[in-house]
C-alpha cells in the first residue's frame, strides 16, 4: 500500500497518513484509478479540529478489517474541507439533498467520475439507534455497484443534475426599509434571557452582530444595539469564552453558552474580535474592551505561525477527550490556588460540586464581575500557568487565505482603535505572508503550511476576505501597497468569478467539479459574494473608484431578498448594506507624525458610521489617493472630510472634525 498522504500540506490529511486505508488525495489520479479498476469512489471529508472525524478515524479507518474492506471495494479519497471548500460544497449539497442534513465527517459514495449516489456523515462501527454500522454501509454500496450498476449510475446522474440547480434570487435594492425589516425578523427569534437566536446548539452569530452594530450606528436603533450587546456579553461571560486565555470555542451545545464544543477556530475569533472592539467603540464598556484585548492576545499567542500567518484551529479534543485541557473541579482549583483563593475562584467561575460539564468538572464562566479585579487577574494568571502544564490540544497550523484576511482586518482595527501597535504589526506580518506567498502568478492559492504554498486555488471568499483585510490594514498603516493589492484581488474577481450566468465561488478556469458551486448565504464565515461586495464598497471609497461601488451595489442587489427572508443567513450582506447607506464618508488626516495628527486621527476613528473610511499620513503619500492634494493648513495637521464624494473645508481641531463627521 502506498502512503499517498505523507507529503500532504493539510494537517488533517497527515492525521490519516498512517491509516491502513489506501487513501488518495483529491485529484485526477484518484479518478483515473477508479475508472481503471471500475470501482466507486469513497470520499471522506472532514477537518483537523473535528471531534467526530477523530472518532470515526479511530473506530473505522484505523481498524485493519474495515480498511481492508474499503481498499478492496473502493478507491478511497480523503479531503480536507478547509483546504478544498469547493469540493466540500458540492458534496455537502448532495448530502443535504439526500439526507436532509449534513455535517462532518461527511461520507460520500460516488461514481468514478465523481457523481454522488449515496451520502451520509458519521457511521459507527456497530449499528446503534437506527444508524447502520459503517461496514454494513460498505457492503451495501459494494453490492449495489456490482449488481445494480446501471441504476446506481443513473441515480448519480440525477443527484448531480439536482445539485447543479442554482438558487436564483430576484435582484432588488437593499433599502433602508428592507434592512429595518431584517432587524424586525431578528428580534422575533432573539433569546431575551441568554442572548443569541433560537435554541441550542448556539453558534456565535458573528456576521449578524456586525450588522446589528452597524444598523444601530446608522439609525440609532436601541433595539439593534441591545440584541448585539446582549449576545456579546452573554457569550463573553459563558463557558464558550475561554476565561483564562481568551478566545472563543466554535459553539455552545446548550442555549446559555455554558458548555462549548471546545475547538477554537481562527475565523470565529477574528470575526468576534472585530465585533467586540466595535461594541467597545460604541459603548465604552470596559468588559467589551477586555474581551477584545484578550481575543487579540489569544490570536497572537496561540495561533500565530513562525512565518507570520495565523493557524486555522485548535482541536476540540486533547488526547481524545473533549475539554480535558479546559475544565476544572473545585478540588483542582484548591490544588492550584490554595483553600481561600480556590473557594473564591470556584464561586466566581461557577465551578460546582456536581459540575456543569462531565464527570463532575465544570467549564469556567464569569457571570458577574467580582469586586476585586486584582485578585481576579492573579487567579487567572495562576490557573493559566497550571493549565499550560496539562496536555494541550493539537493545532491545525495551515494558513488559510480567507481566514487570515479576516484576522488581518480584525487586528488592524483593534490596533488603531485601542493603540495596540502589536496588533497592527501582527496584521502586517500576516498580510506580507498571505498577499505575498499565497499570490502565485497573479492568482491566490487557498492555503500554505510551514511557508510552503499548497496547490488548491483560492475561492471567492479568499479574494473577498483578503481584500477586506488589506483595506483595513491600508487604513491602519497608511501604506499604499495594501490598497494596490486589494485592487488586484478585485480585478481577478471581476474576470474570473462573475459572468453572464451570475456569481460563482470558484474561478472560471478552476478544476471542473460535478457542478460549479455558488452559495449566497453566510456560513461560519461571510459568503464569498458578500465579502467581495464589502471590499468593493470600501475600495471605492479609498481609491475614488465609483465603478467598484457600482459592482458592490449590484452584488448586494442579488442578495437583498435573502437579507429580507433569512437575515440570519445574510448578516454580512446586511452589514455591507449599512455601509452603502451610510457612506461613503471619507476622512483624510494629513500631517507629520505627532500629537496634533494623532488627536485628529483618534477623533476620526471614533466615528461609528458604517460608511466611514479613514487614512492618516503625510500629504501626498504615494499610493494613498485620499492624501493626494491634501496639504497642511496654516502649518498645522488637517482633516479633510468628504461625504458622498463631496468635500467640505479642511479642519484643524478635534471638535470641528467631530462636527464635520456628523450626519447632515
Amino acid at each position: 500500500m502506498t502512503n499517498r498522504l505523507a507529503a500532504a500540506t493539510s494537517p488533517y490529511l497527515l492525521q490519516h497518513a498512517e491509516n491502513p486505508v489506501d487513501w488518495h488525495e483529491w485529484g485526477p489520479e484518484a479518478f483515473e484509478e477508479a475508472r481503471r479498476l471500475s470501482k466507486p469512489l469513497l470520499i471522506s471529508i472532514g477537518y483537523a479540529a473535528c471531534h467526530w472525524c477523530h472518532v470515526m478515524a479511530h473506530e473505522s479507518f484505523e481498524d485493519q478489517t474495515t480498511a481492508a474492506q474499503m481498499n478492496r471495494d473502493f478507491v478511497c479519497v480523503k479531503v480536507d474541507r478547509e483546504e478544498r471548500p469547493d469540493v466540500d460544497a458540492v458534496y455537502m449539497t448532495a448530502t443535504q439533498a439526500l439526507t436532509g442534513s449534513g455535517g462532518w465527517p461527511m461520507t460520500v459514495f460516488a461514481t468514478p467520475d465523481g457523481r454522488p449516489f449515496y451520502c451520509g456523515t458519521y457511521f459507527p462501527p456497530r449499528a446503534v439507534s437506527g444508524m447502520p454500522a459503517f461496514r454494513q454501509v460498505l457492503t451495501a454500496m459494494a453490492d449495489a455497484w456490482r449488481d445494480q450498476r446501471a441504476e446506481v449510475e443513473a441515480a448519480g446522474g440525477r443527484v448531480a443534475g439536482a445539485i447543479a440547480n442554482r438558487l436564483e434570487l430576484e435582484p432588488a435594492p437593499l433599502t433602508a426599509e428592507l434592512l429595518g425589516r431584517a432587524v424586525d425578523a431578528l428580534a422575533g427569534s432573539y433569546d431575551e434571557r441568554a442572548g443569541g437566536f433560537d435554541a441550542a446548539p448556539k453558534f456565535p452569530p458573528s456576521m449578524v452582530l456586525e450588522f446589528l452594530l452597524r444598523h444601530a450606528a446608522r439609525t440609532g436603533d436601541d433595539r439593534a444595539l441591545r440584541m448585539a450587546r446582549g449576545t456579546l456579553e452573554a457569550m463573553a461571560r459563558g463557558g464558550i469564552h475561554d476565561q483564562l486565555a481568551g478566545g472563543f470555542a466554535r459553539y455552545s451545545v446548550d442555549a446559555r453558552w455554558v458548555v462549548p464544543h471546545f475547538e477554537k477556530m481562527l475565523y470565529d475569533n477574528a470575526l468576534l474580535l472585530r465585533a467586540y472592539v466595535h461594541l467597545w467603540r460604541t459603548t465604552g464598556e470596559p468588559w467589551a474592551r477586555r474581551v477584545a484585548d484578550d481575543t487579540a492576545a489569544f490570536l497572537l499567542r496561540d495561533l500565530a505561525t513562525p512565518e507570520g500567518g495565523f493557524a486555522s484551529a485548535l482541536d476540540a479534543d486533547t488526547d481524545g477527550v473533549e475539554g480535558l485541557t479546559y475544565v476544572w473541579t473545585p478540588q483542582q482549583l484548591v490544588d492550584v490556588l490554595g483553600e481561600d483563593d480556590g473557594a473564591w475562584a470556584a464561586d466566581v467561575f461557577e465551578v460546582t460540586a456536581g459540575g456543569t460539564f462531565e464527570h463532575g468538572a465544570s467549564t469556567l464562566q464569569l457571570l458577574r464581575d467580582p469586586d476585586d479585579a486584582g485578585r481576579l487577574a492573579g487567579v487567572r494568571r495562576r490557573l493559566l500557568e497550571a493549565r499550560a502544564r496539562r496536555p494541550q490540544p493539537a493545532r491545525d497550523d495551515k494558513v488559510v487565505t480567507a481566514w487570515n484576511g479576516l484576522a488581518i482586518a480584525a487586528l488592524a482595527e483593534h490596533g488603531v482603535l485601542t493603540g495596540a501597535q502589536q496588533s497592527v504589526a501582527a496584521a502586517r506580518r500576516a498580510a506580507e505572508l498571505v498577499a505575498g506567498t499565497h499570490w502565485v502568478d497573479g492568482r491566490l492559492r487557498r492555503a500554505s503550511r510551514n511557508g510552503a504554498v499548497g496547490v488548491p486555488a483560492g475561492v471567492l471568499e479568499d479574494y473577498g476576505d483578503l481584500a477586506e483585510g488589506l483595506l483595513a490594514l491600508h487604513q491602519a498603516t497608511g501604506e499604499g501597497r495594501w490598497l494596490e493589492r486589494a485592487g488586484d484581488l478585485l480585478d481577478v474577481v471581476a474576470s474570473q468569478f462573475v459572468d453572464d450566468e451570475g456569481w460563482h465561488d470558484t474561478a472560471a478556469d478552476a478544476e471542473a467539479l460535478v457542478h460549479r458551486p455558488f452559495d449566497p448565504a453566510d456560513g461560519p464565515t461571510p459568503a464569498g459574494i458578500a465579502a467581495v461586495a464589502g471590499a468593493a464598497v470600501t475600495y471605492a471609497a479609498l481609491a475614488g473608484a465609483p465603478g467598484h461601488r457600482e459592482r458592490g451595489e449590484a452584488a448586494l442587489a442579488s442578495l437583498a431578498r435573502l437579507v429580507e427572508r433569512a437575515p440570519r443567513a445574510a448578516g454580512w450582506a446586511a452589514a455591507v448594506g449599512e455601509a452603502l447607506l451610510a457612506g461613503p464618508l471619507e476622512v483624510a488626516v494629513s500631517g507629520p507624525a505627532g500629537s496634533e495628527r494623532d488627536a485628529l486621527a483618534s477623533a476620526a476613528r471614533a466615528s461609528t458610521s458604517p460608511g466611514a473610511v479613514v487614512v492618516v499620513g503625510e500629504p501626498d503619500t504615494p499610493g494613498v489617493p485620499l492624501l493626494a492634494g491634501r496639504p497642511l493648513v496654516g502649518g498645522r495637521s488637517a482633516a479633510y472630510v468628504c461625504r458622498g464624494f463631496v468635500c467640505s473645508a479642511p479642519v484643524t481641531d478635534v471638535s470641528a472634525l467631530s462636527a464635520a463627521m456628523q450626519p447632515s
